[in-house]
């Protein structure tokens, strides 16, 4: 049966659903998501959850296969305490780059919002996992599943045989460095995570026949002569400069016992896996949002659903990419819904219906007539930076009401640097591309040196941009879960990135030596 078939009716009414309908609902979303729309996806599999299931899948970070830790708990009791409260309110749905593409939906949802959630999760994200570039390089689709199970399994056998204590105290260390857990360049080949079960004995004893002769040395005295003296061969037998930091800590690490570096190696690959999703979440909610509107839009004009379905959509789409004025109480930033939905449309407009400015601002693809053709190509070989860099109008710059003001810390005044002229749209589009560049708004760490033959101690730089240098307590904090990881001193030096100079420096020493002997080793 095609939707051709059904159009004399619309596929239901009212509110309520079951699994007969959303099958056929599901059945007609696919047909205009394939046909009109040209996505290219992964199998869908959908999972109908509880309101408290999806609150659970909240807690850990969205991920409803992770193992378990003392954080995910607490997120749970605060999230559960809003929602009853009615101080907040749920996603409707969270869905996993997987093969099979795993869409979660809450049983609560109406038939309608069923419906969205199928065309905004299962079509709109699945297709942007499944051909954006930067997912085809640092995800493994196929494999992350396989390797949820492992690292669950692997995490409870760990509490069993060492204490929950000993392995909560390597997870908290690794999730404060998580977010410099990641390599930030391709690597020469894809990982394959359904082999890193199989692989983890391989590597543990290859890593300790390396481990062994790196640090079986003990710090020499001063007048004797050390094959690690010299700083360039030092570096270059440890990898430094190194800014995956948890990469280093899971080779590098003296006193961490084969169990703790494979936790490390866990974190690592879950950061790795959310990676892509950091640098693209315009573009990712832009996508699934634009899939969500144009699917059901195009449902409605044929009659699968009804006037009043199509106004809920409405209703919740308008919620969806409503932004805040700056002087709003709700304002937080640009909601990343609003604005990759608003240069989805007018990627299409410019498409299908350019002026003349959008004919000298977008030469390559104003007038070219297949807007879907044009999005798809964007989905695939962007991400947030690029993007905006890219395909920001300034049609949309003047509807948006955007302007570029510069906030010097160091001056008594702000300035505003850039309004709606042929200069100024460039300087807009540039600079708010900047806030989506996670090279300029995260810290650039690295690990440097470290001291083989004196006393081991581990050197960090901080390259500051603008001389903007980290908040003490937030760095002493991150710094100490270092040095209990690496067992003896940390020192992290900030660096004027322009200048060289030394701004700051921070000493910290191990609290607690994580890699120490524990009960049942």
């Amino acid at each position: 049966m095609t939707t051709t078939d059904l159009a004399v009716r619309p596929l239901y009414e009212g509110a309520d659903w079951d699994f007969d309908r959303l099958h056929t609902v599901f059945a007609a979303i696919e047909e205009v998501g394939l046909k009109d729309l040209g996505l290219d996806i992964y199998p869908n599999q959908i999972e109908v959850i509880t309101s408290e299931q999806m609150l659970d899948a909240y807690s850990s970070i969205g991920m409803p296969l992770l193992y378990r830790h003392w954080s995910f708990g607490k997120h749970f009791a605060r999230d559960e305490v809003l929602y009853r409260k009615g101080l907040r309110g749920l996603a409707y749905e969270i869905v996993i780059n997987s093969n099979p593409c795993i869409s979660y939906i809450m049983e609560e949802n109406t038939m309608t919002m069923q419906a969205l959630v199928i065309a905004h999760a299962a079509f709109g994200h699945n297709h942007f996992f499944k051909n954006n570039y930067l997912f085809k390089q640092w995800t493994d689709a196929d494999g992350i599943l396989d390797y949820l199970s492992f690292a669950k399994e692997y995490v409870s056998r760990c509490e069993e045989r060492y204490g929950l204590t000993a392995v909560e105290r390597v997870l908290d260390a690794a999730h404060a460095l998580m977010n410099h857990g990641v390599h930030r360049y391709p690597r020469r080949r894809a990982l394959d995570l359904r082999l890193e079960e199989k692989r983890q004995k391989e590597r543990r004893e290859h890593e300790e026949r390396m481990f062994n002769d790196l640090w079986r040395t003990v710090p020499a005295k001063a007048d004797t002569f050390s094959p690690f003296s010299d700083r360039d061969r030092r570096r270059a037998l440890l990898g430094l400069p190194e800014e995956n930091i948890l990469y280093f800590l899971e080779k590098r690490a003296p006193r961490l016992q084969s169990w703790q570096r494979e936790l490390l190696r866990i974190v690592r690959h879950l950061s790795q896996y959310f990676y892509p999703q950091r640098q693209t979440k315009v573009m990712n909610e832009g996508c699934a949002t634009y899939c969500h509107y144009r699917i059901l839009g195009l449902m409605h004009e044929r009659g699968l659903i009804t006037d009043g379905a199509w106004l809920e959509v409405l209703h919740s789409h308008t919620n969806v990419i409503f932004q805040p004025e700056f002087d709003d109480p709700r304002y937080g930033g640009i909601n990343p819904y609003a604005l990759g939905f608003a240069m989805m449309q007018d990627i299409e407009r410019i498409a299908t219906a350019p002026t003349a400015e959008d004919r000298e601002w977008f030469p390559d693809f104003a007038g070219h007539g297949d807007a879907m053709a044009v999005l798809r190509d964007a989905w695939a070989n962007f991400r947030d930076e690029s993007f905006v860099l890219q395909y920001l109008s300034p049609a949309l710059i003047r509807k948006l009401k955007l302007f570029h003001v510069q906030d010097n810390a160091r001056e008594p005044t702000m300035v505003v640097e850039a309004i709606h002229n042929e200069r100024g749209y460039r300087e807009i589009r540039k600079s708010l591309a900047r806030q989506y560049d996670i090279a300029w708004a995260e810290a650039d760490l690295q690990i440097v040196d470290v001291d083989l033959s004196g006393d081991r101690k581990l050197v960090l730089e901080h390259r500051a941009m603008n001389q903007v240098v980290l908040d003490e307590d937030d760095a002493r904090a991150v710094l100490q879960h270092l040095a209990d990881l690496w067992g003896y001193e940390v020192v992290l030096e900030e660096i004027d990135s322009a200048s060289g100079a030394r701004l700051k420096k921070h000493t910290v020493g191990p609290r607690t030596i994580i890699g120490q002997a524990t009960v049942g080793a």
